[in-house]
Formats: C-alpha cells, structure tokens, sequence
C-alpha cells in the first residue's frame, strides 16, 4: 500500500479534516506508542499503520478496504 491509499482509506473512512487530527493524535500502542504520522515518518508500512488505525477505531472488517467506486461510464 502506498502512502496515498493510506490517506484515501482515512479520509474515505473520517473525512479530511477528522482523519488528520487521528493521524496525528492518536496513539497506536501496537506499533509501539506512536501516532500514525509519526509511524509513517518512521517507514512502518502503511497497510500496518491503516490495519492498527482501523482496530482502535472498530472500523468494521467490510469498510477495511474502501469504499466501492463505480467505474465511469465510457
């Protein structure tokens, strides 16, 4: 997973706004006391950082991977 689908996930899941304040303020004691920012700016893979974001927040297992997006119509 890339840093950007780790924002889409958050912002799709949170909203803009909310997901930066979890990122910066929540703390993921699985991946060792660090918030997501500072676990991204450490290099922890962020699929590792979504996944722990995910548990402490009780994101249901069916919203894990995003929401679904409809082709476009060509």
């Amino acid at each position: 997973m890339r840093i950007s689908d780790f924002w889409r996930l958050m912002d799709d899941e949170f909203g803009s706004a909310y997901s930066r304040v979890l990122a910066a303020d929540l703390v993921l004691a699985p991946l060792g006391g660090v918030t997501a920012a500072q676990a991204l700016d450490k290099g922890i893979e962020p699929k590792a950082v979504w996944l722990a974001v995910c548990d402490i927040q009780d994101v249901p297992q069916e919203r894990r991977l995003g929401r679904d997006i409809k082709p476009k119509a060509t």
